[in-house]
């Protein structure tokens, strides 16, 4: 018998070392596995992948046992959400998604690698859709500026939109193109520029305007010799995107100082971008037939748009404005 009780203690000694043993493997990895990490695009909701332009500021939360994880889109519509270690693949979550103007949203997800794209309905639908009202309207719109140019002369400004077209959180299963990290399916689309007979393209600069653009990546970028013309192409590995190329074309000739450009514009949005040599910006249009200027500072003020600017890192500029309430565009 003593030596029957003396077997049944150590063994319930082992037991208790071995679950001691796997608490402490547990709490050791739990400690270090890396925190989960939500990355998506916010953007407005339209049938037309053109006029689903990104949307900056729009407040995204996720709740959890009275925490709160926030985060804000940036100029992309990009946002990032580091999750704490509690949470784990596979659980279910609620997105909530707000912006001053648009619809807020409560979106039930699950926890996973997949890009998170959320589409906001405007609470101030596309004013073409709308009836008949007294709204302003906009019309020949140009934005001036001025640069100091050497012996060049800058005749115009080269423009051209183009589109990657696909489908996100398609597995790629390695059928180039993929995503950078080979998991999902991605296109790839080009765009060229010929300035023309002894002309030259400077300035080059390549805006994503629509579409969930922080997936996207230029993955060829050149340009011929002598500047005429300009090639890229693009790689997207979520939905639609909408891109902007534009550069100065420029002559060897008398130089000028005053420049001229107009924005494209796509439903409400109006979108140009600005060389790193712009001084004094203005935007000049028509409202209701009335020619007025409107001076760009370095946090653009409109009336009647609200706009947001991104700086690269060349110092060039991206505008994106949105039509106030009461406004359109013919």
């Amino acid at each position: 018998m003593p030596r029957a009780r003396q077997i049944i203690k150590l063994t319930v000694l082992f037991t208790a070392i071995g679950i001691a043993a796997a608490a402490v493997i547990v709490a050791i990895v739990f400690r270090y596995e890396k925190p989960i990490v939500l990355r998506g695009a916010v953007m407005k909701q339209d049938s037309d992948p053109r006029k689903q332009s990104p949307i900056t500021d729009a407040e995204i939360t996720v709740t959890r046992q009275n925490h709160s994880i926030d985060a804000k889109s940036d100029f992309s519509g990009y946002f990032r959400l580091d999750l704490p270690r509690n949470i784990r693949r596979g659980e279910s979550i609620i997105l909530h998604v707000q912006r001053a103007d648009y619809a807020p949203l409560d979106l039930p997800e699950v926890v996973s690698d997949k890009l998170y794209i959320v589409h906001m309905a405007s609470l101030h639908p596309d004013v073409r859709d709308q009836p008949k009202g007294p709204l302003i309207a906009i019309t020949n719109v140009f934005v001036r500026y001025s640069t100091e140019t050497v012996a060049t002369v800058n005749i115009g400004t080269g423009v051209k939109t183009f589109q990657v077209q696909n489908k996100g959180d398609v597995p790629c299963q390695s059928r180039p193109p993929c995503s950078p990290d080979g998991r999902w399916k991605a296109a790839i689309a080009s765009v060229s520029l010929d300035a023309g007979t002894d002309n030259v393209y400077e300035d080059a600069r390549l805006s994503c305007i629509a579409g969930p653009c922080p997936f996207t990546k230029v993955v060829s970028d050149r340009s011929s010799d002598n500047g005429r013309k300009i090639a890229l192409s693009v790689l997207g590995w979520s939905d639609t995107t909408t891109f902007l190329l534009q550069a100065e074309v420029f002559r060897q000739e008398i130089s000028g100082s005053v420049q001229e450009s107009y924005p494209v514009i796509f439903g409400q949005a109006m979108n140009f971008t600005l060389p790193p040599s712009a001084e004094g910006p203005s935007i000049e249009a028509e409202l209701n037939g009335t020619d007025i200027v409107f001076p760009i500072g370095p946090i653009p003020i409109l009336s009647w748009a609200n706009c947001n600017v991104r700086v690269a890192k060349d110092q060039s500029k991206s505008y994106r404005c949105e039509l106030k309430p009461g406004y359109r565009f013919p």
